[in-house]
């Protein structure tokens, strides 16, 4: 079967596929760049301000991921509802996820407000004091915006369901315009710390979420949730939307923690390995760019062939977005690589710090060409079948015994450096692949369906 040309009468069309993958892309990119604008700005400020930064970054990076997951479980409920053409139950879906996501995440808020101190002891160890300084101001600032970026997943999460990924886009093109033009306000103009930073972000975040919800509320639109602030938990529809929700945040939360915990192995190699692996990564995102947005609009297509019982569907287009997301990693990454050089010119590191970051950013990029889609797009299929707890149990498993373990190994025991923990992140890709093409060609994903 010709891959690029779509076989009449299935679901979604080579155009429908671009109108949904196209702006979560713009969407993503927006995100990345508004995150490698603010590391440019709080880098004037010194390596120990972007230090501070890139370390809470990283623990609320925990917290976007998990409710996103959160989301992801709405989509999937309500597009196999959708599949089914059981509209009504895929509007409740949508509200009940709204709703649970706003008052989780208001308790979270509250909770890393108050023991935020604890956390980055925690978490980061022993840090230098001007580190931990500006670490624990950002982090307090920061915290206030837990519960917009949550109403903001889901509500972004209920219109991809629908194909309309448009929205969502736009929404966050003006709000992010918005927060880099605060930031730059701020930093150099007003001349602040990384408040300059913290505070245009939990703005932008507000704003995001209140128009999203404007948005949702129209009953004009097919999968509206109910205006009003009296509601009732369905706990029948809000098992299903945890039964892939729940799996996909531990998964992805417990993912991110991982990724603290190899930080906490960085921060003692000094301020400078702290900065060179916060601007790698900062660089080193843009690689996997194509894939993070393609995938996202996966699970929503997986979703709707799942709950019209079609897998021979499922298949097909699991195989397209593979190829796509492949052939776009090669694109991005030739561009990175031809202009790092002058994106490393503009955070003005020192020499040796500038030749650590290139080191991450080539290998990392090579790395998400060739095994980085089937590690992280197969997922995606299994968990728009609603094969959530499985993908998690894999992952994992594989991210103590290869992403943490190596790591201590390869960092610390043999002397390799901040540069081990990026070796052991991709020994962590290889072996999650393999275990999901395994998985894939069993079949077993196609026991999952969740409605």
């Amino acid at each position: 079967m010709n891959i690029f040309k779509t076989p009449e009468g299935y679901i979604y069309s080579n155009r429908a596929l671009l109108a949904l993958f196209i702006p979560l892309l713009i969407e993503y990119a927006l995100e990345f760049c508004v995150g490698l604008a603010d590391s440019i700005m709080v880098a004037s400020l010194g390596e120990a301000a972007i230090s501070g930064v890139s370390l809470v970054d990283f623990l609320v990076q925990l917290l976007i991921f998990s409710f996103s997951a959160l989301a992801t479980g709405g989509v999937v409920v309500a597009g196999q509802y959708l599949g089914d053409k059981q509209i009504e139950k895929a509007q409740n879906s949508a509200t009940q996820l709204v709703w649970f996501s706003s008052i989780l995440s208001t308790l979270l808020m509250i909770c890393v407000i108050i023991f935020r101190c604890v956390l980055i002891g925690t978490l980061f160890g022993q840090i230098e004091a001007d580190v931990w300084q500006n670490a624990e101001m950002y982090l307090y600032i920061v915290a206030l915006s837990i519960p917009f970026l949550a109403i903001y997943n889901a509500g972004a999460a209920i219109f991809r369901t629908t194909n309309n990924a448009d929205l969502p886009m736009k929404i966050l093109l003006v709000c992010d315009v918005l927060n880099v033009i605060g930031n730059a306000i701020c930093i150099y103009y007003l001349g602040w710390d990384v408040r300059g930073v913290a505070i245009p972000t939990v703005i932008s975040r507000a704003l995001s979420a209140i128009l999203i919800m404007y948005f949702a509320t129209d009953d004009n639109y097919k999968l509206h949730i109910k205006k009003t602030l009296k509601h009732k938990f369905d706990f029948k529809i809000l098992r299903k939307v945890l039964q892939v929700g729940i799996p996909y945040g531990v998964e992805n939360g417990l993912f991110q923690l991982g990724r603290i915990l190899v930080l906490s192995i960085v921060s003692t190699f000094g301020t400078m390995a702290i900065a060179a692996n916060s601007v790698g990564y900062a660089i080193g995102i843009f690689s996997v760019l194509p894939g993070f947005a393609i995938n996202l609009g996966l699970t929503a297509v997986i979703s709707n062939c799942v709950g019209a019982d079609d897998y021979q569907q499922a298949r097909y287009y699991n195989k397209k977005c593979l190829v796509i997301v492949i052939i776009s990693h090669v694109i991005i990454n030739v561009l990175i690589f031809l202009f790092l050089p002058l994106i490393l010119g503009i955070y003005n590191l020192s020499s040796e710090t500038a030749a650590m970051t290139t080191e991450m950013v080539i290998w990392h990029g090579i790395f998400a060409i060739i095994i980085w889609p089937i590690s992280f797009t197969l997922p995606s299929t299994f968990r728009g079948a609603g094969d959530s707890k499985s993908v998690m149990y894999i992952s994992l498993a594989v991210m103590f015994t290869c992403r943490i373990a190596l790591s201590y190994v390869i960092a610390d025991w043999l002397g390799i450096g901040v540069f081990g923990t990026w070796i052991a992140m991709f020994i962590d890709w290889y072996v999650r692949a393999t275990i999901y093409v395994y998985r894939y060609f069993s079949n077993k994903w196609t026991n999952y369906r969740v409605v």
